[in-house]
């Protein structure tokens, strides 16, 4: 496409554009020439840099930031040359970079059946064509626009935003440059157009520290684990061979360090100070109250955010990692209560996701918690219990915990849980299960 129209380009200029890469990167032009486009807000100038060095002056087609060039034949490969008032900077283009999601994965999420969908949807660390960088992936079906901010890209949902995949509702961007330990979120526009708030990524590995929001780039797989005995050893079991003792405790709570201004031990100080009383108590098995990362503290962490991220409060991924690690070398299991149940309606949250009841049902008398004050699942869309069953698998393939502990089953047993006859609708059957 060699010329947009004024109302493509307004919809890139006001960030309301759902097929941005029809229009930005790479595109054939007739007579087997091309065309490539970009969007840089505030650059003077800007230049196609080809693979043997030279550049290729670009066109301000409105001066508000969008540049184009005509090339005599499309390169294999390019970057960017972008002029900020005295300064030069050279870019990879994010636009240049084809879908790298795979049926496979699309199909069976949407199908509800992926048991490993945090292995394709949140924040993943890669190198496609020689370039490292980083792709995004969310479900957010309804929306307008979804962009990646973050820390990055000064926060601007005109910079990076996403390619939709109408199908599936699932849109992608591969970010050149973006590292391990990024902050990041999710800018949307809803169907009609309206701004939401920043939302956290819902597979995000790694939040910031509440009040903070954002999530954060990691890489989930880097940590050396030294408990191949201990997994070994629970596989060959047919079943428990011998009585099991647990001690639950909330990590916040077990002990703190008033010479420091009473703050909480860290995952590991944990492993240092409560294995060993742990193992002169007797018990076989640890218990921690929801350790997935959460906004408020007086929750306890039964009001989750970040299921896929352990909390903040005490530590890194890998320092949480470390405690179930040394727990395991020092003969003990760890379990973690884990909430399917319900979720805050905090605004960086899952609640309205894209503008719409993604998550939750859209009807209170079966989305929503009097008690809690709080939103419950949709779990007839395969897509969220998709999200829920993958979390929990997850808990186990990437932490190594033994078990979970699940919070509020009746809540989700049952229809008419702490409701008033007409505050709850039936099932299919008009029943209250």
């Amino acid at each position: 496409m060699d010329v947009l129209t004024d109302t493509q380009i307004q919809s890139i200029v006001d960030s309301a554009c759902g097929e941005v890469f029809s229009y930005l990167g790479l595109h054939a032009s007739p007579k087997g020439k091309a065309c490539v486009r970009c969007f840089l807000p505030d650059a003077d100038a800007v230049s196609v840099q080809l693979p043997d060095g030279s550049l290729e002056p670009m066109r301000n087609e409105n001066k508000a930031g969008i540049f184009s060039a005509q090339l005599e034949k499309p390169p294999e490969r390019y970057r960017l040359q972008a002029i900020y008032g005295e300064n030069v900077v050279e870019l990879e283009d994010p636009y240049r970079f084809s879908s790298t999601l795979g049926e496979q994965d699309v199909y069976l999420y949407g199908e509800g059946t992926h048991e490993r969908a945090y292995e394709f949807l949140g924040a993943h660390l890669m190198t496609i064509d020689g370039v490292s960088g980083c792709r995004f992936v969310v479900w957010a079906p309804e929306a307008l626009r979804v962009s990646v901010v973050g820390d990055f890209n000064f926060w601007d949902g005109r910079r990076h935003m996403m390619r939709k995949h109408k199908l599936s509702g699932l849109w992608e961007i591969f970010i050149p440059g973006v590292t391990s330990g990024a902050l990041y979120q999710y800018e949307i526009k809803d169907k009609t157009g309206r701004l939401l708030p920043k939302k956290s990524d819902p597979f995000a590995f790694a939040c910031q520290h509440p009040p903070a929001q954002a999530s954060i780039v990691i890489d989930p797989k880097n940590y050396g684990w030294s408990d191949d005995h201990w997994r070994a050893r629970q596989a060959e079991k047919t079943g428990r061979q011998a009585p099991i003792t647990i001690y639950e405790l909330h990590a916040g709570s077990w002990r703190r360090v008033p010479e420091e201004g009473n703050r909480y031990l860290s995952y590991r100080e944990l492993a240092e100070q409560l294995i060993p009383y742990v193992k002169d108590m007797g018990f076989t098995h640890i218990q921690l109250m929801p350790i997935s990362e959460y906004p408020f503290d007086g929750s306890w962490g039964y009001q989750p955010i970040g299921l896929y991220a352990p909390t903040s409060r005490f530590g890194t991924p890998d320092d949480f990692k470390f405690f179930v690690d040394q727990c395991h070398q020092n003969d003990i299991a760890v379990l973690v209560d884990w909430v399917p149940g319900h979720f805050p309606t905090d605004d960086h949250g899952l609640g309205r996701f894209d503008g719409s009841a993604l998550y939750e049902h859209s009807d209170h008398r079966s989305g929503f918690h009097p008690d809690w004050n709080t939103y419950i699942y949709d779990y007839g869309r395969n897509e969220v219990s998709n999200y829920l069953m993958a979390n929990a698998l997850y808990w186990f393939d990437h932490y190594h915990i033994d078990g979970l502990r699940v919070d509020a089953v009746a809540s989700m047993l049952y229809l008419d849980y702490s409701r008033k006859e007409g505050e709850w609708l039936p099932n299919a059957f008009g029943g209250r299960e």
